[in-house]
């Protein structure tokens, strides 16, 4: 299904600029950009995947992960092909490589994405499992309309947006979880000759739209697992944001990438423990066994149990309604109920 993209510019002739995600693909007539997904046609640049969902589910907004945004709730989650990025590791590749009609698909219009959420007792719509940057018509439209119907929207990104993008989106746009892959020389070799430096500014960015960010670090071994690489991360979060939860996860062999073992549990819980050092409020470690007790949330002044999780479902609240340790009344960082949110906003921000 064709539809006119937004975010691009003519060049001269019959060429378009896409600015979309920092990329900024120059396209000529008949060529389609690097995620596969977006086509100059006659001098005009149109997404191909509006409303063509291969992938729908209901899960946990835990599973994201987000672990300080409306926890114990469920997100409705959605993603078309496409990616702008090539991870080798990649766990959805068999989406995030693939073309329109590679695989098969659904047609589900915003109005229809919204009604299944409902449906579903969902709070939250995710854009997730791709890159959703490589469908933001779909997603804009459809966040637009599920703010109309008191729903929040999320996105499970690799915050390599353009910061039009996300300004343009951001007033119906209340969580990311953005992953920081490691260092400037991972992003150039494996994520095919990308930036470190839009993704730590979109983040920044984001924080400053009042957008809540959490931020995701797979460590894979002989990759990124290095002291330097991890202290890099943990430096970055402490100078943005004390109380940006960080997730060091644990990498599984999968796609073209499985010459090496799994993340071993010490790895992460050292780089957990050095981001403690560090003052980070809020860390976690993740793709462990369910129950792990790194992936509770823990008062940052008193250490009291808040948050109790056994894998994606939460087995224990223990937040004043207003979001305090009941034991010490520190004021936990998060989004706790949607009257947190500001669901309906202006576009018009200076920022």
């Amino acid at each position: 299904m064709l539809h006119e993209a937004m975010l691009w510019k003519k060049l001269d002739g019959k060429k378009v600029q896409c600015e979309l995600c920092n990329r900024k693909c120059i396209l000529d007539d008949g060529q389609t950009g690097v995620c596969r997904v977006r086509k100059n046609i006659d001098g005009k640049l149109y997404t191909l995947v509006y409303g063509d969902v291969v992938s729908y589910a209901v899960d946990p907004i835990e599973k994201k992960p987000l672990f300080h945004f409306l926890p114990g709730t469920s997100a409705f989650s959605i993603a078309t092909v496409g990616c702008n990025y090539f991870c080798e590791w990649c766990q959805n590749w068999s989406i995030s490589q693939a073309s329109p009609g590679d695989v098969p698909s659904v047609q589900l219009m915003p109005e229809d994405i919204v009604s299944l959420a409902k449906r579903t007792g969902s709070s939250t719509i995710a854009y997730t499992y791709v890159e959703p940057t490589v469908f933001f018509e779909l997603a804009y439209d459809t966040s637009k309309l599920a703010v109309e119907n008191g729903l929040a929207n999320v996105f499970i990104t690799n915050g390599y947006m353009t910061k039009k993008a996300l300004k343009k989106i951001s007033p119906y746009l209340h969580g990311m979880n953005v992953d920081v892959k490691g260092n400037e020389n991972m992003y150039l070799k494996y994520m095919g000759g990308v930036h470190l430096k839009p993704v730590l500014d979109t983040i920044k960015y984001a924080k400053k739209l009042g957008i809540w960010v959490e931020v995701t670090n797979l460590v894979i071994p002989r990759l990124n697992d290095d002291d330097e690489t991890i202290e890099s991360i943990i430096d970055f979060v402490k100078k943005t944001d004390k109380d940006m939860p960080l997730h060091f996860t644990a990498f599984h062999p999968d796609y073209k990438m499985v010459d090496r073992p799994p993340t071993p549990r010490e790895t992460l819980v050292k780089a957990r423990e050095k981001a403690l050092e560090e003052g980070l409020h809020y860390v976690y470690i993740g793709n462990v066994a369910p129950g792990d007790p790194y992936e509770n949330t823990y008062c940052p002044n008193c250490g009291e149990l808040l948050i109790e999780r056994h894998g994606f479902q939460v087995t224990k609240m223990n937040l004043t309604p207003d979001g305090r340790c009941p034991k010490c009344g520190e004021k936990i960082a998060g989004v706790w109920d949607k009257e947190m949110l500001k669901l309906k906003h202006s576009e018009d921000l200076n920022i």
